[in-house]
């Protein structure tokens, strides 16, 4: 059985590694060169491999290096966490942390947390691919991940909030939807579909249940960009009218009068915690 890892040593280890050469380390810690060695030296005989090799004047991080660098920094992140988290508890404020699938529609993350903006303790919001943003939260460097589709893997430790089921219409220009009706604008039209898998196959399968090929002008991943297409007349968005709601109360575009029996859901996943934000309690709901 390997014997207890010694966390102080771990912290010497993160400065090496960070600075990639003992010199720099001990100047930054503000111990003797020769100390911190025996430090780094008595880490690897816990571990039973070494952390560097050293080329030329500086250290490389060998394999089992870079794991115990990604273990590390996830540890010290948790202990700030846990640090922040009872500061809030005893009245303190931590901004809070927010994850969005970098497809999610920047209208709809706006209108999720317009009830903290502008609030001292302030927001951290971050877009990234569902993947990466649920490994954040799941080690406490996000408070609260949003999203148009729930993680697979969800597991016991997170929790699913649904926020809001939305229909998905179709929007563009007022001149270019003057159709008889959705049969006739489906064979007449070209159409911007966002990646969603959801949206584009039921969209496709309306089309052909009404023996209609309709053409795909453009299949775009950001919600921005699909706004920008269909403002610049490069056909129409199939989308829910959230992502498009400026241009549809300023009258630049409308919405087409034909339902299309498609939604758009949108979801927060939070991790099962003891202290959650407390601005999270606003924002989810009961």
């Amino acid at each position: 059985m390997m014997a207890t890892l010694n966390y102080h040593h771990l912290r010497y280890f993160h400065a090496v590694a960070r600075a990639g050469n003992l010199t720099r380390a001990a100047e930054t810690l503000n111990v003797s060169q020769s100390a911190l060695s025996t430090q780094i030296r008595t880490l690897e005989a816990r571990l039973g491999h070494p952390l560097f090799d050293r080329v030329g004047r500086g250290l490389e991080l060998t394999e089992v290096g870079r794991m115990a660098l990604d273990h590390a920094e996830r540890i010290f992140r948790i202990g700030d966490d846990l640090i922040a988290t009872l500061g809030r508890a005893g009245g303190g404020s931590e901004p809070l942390r927010v994850g969005a699938v970098a497809t999610l529609s920047r209208n709809f993350q706006t209108r999720f947390l317009a009830p903290v903006l502008g609030r001292e303790t302030g927001i951290e919001l971050r877009s990234d691919n569902a993947g990466a943003l649920v490994a954040d939260l799941r080690t406490l460097a996000l408070d609260v991940v949003l999203t148009s589709e729930p993680p697979r893997d969800a597991g016991r430790d997170l929790l699913i909030h649904p926020l809001a089921t939305e229909p998905v219409m179709i929007h563009g220009p007022p001149d270019r939807l003057g159709h008889p009706d959705l049969a006739t604008l489906m064979a007449e039209g070209a159409f911007i579909l966002p990646s969603d898998p959801g949206i584009r196959s039921g969209f496709l399968a309306l089309g052909e249940r009404m023996g209609v090929a309709p053409r795909i002008a453009a299949e775009v991943d950001d919600m921005a960009m699909i706004r920008l297409l269909v403002r610049e007349g490069a056909g129409l968005a199939v989308v829910p009218a959230v992502v498009v709601a400026d241009e549809l109360a300023s009258g630049r575009l409308a919405t087409a009068p034909f339902a299309l029996d498609l939604a758009a859901r949108f979801h927060a996943v939070t991790l099962r915690r003891r202290f959650p934000h407390p601005a999270l309690a606003e924002l989810l709901p009961a």
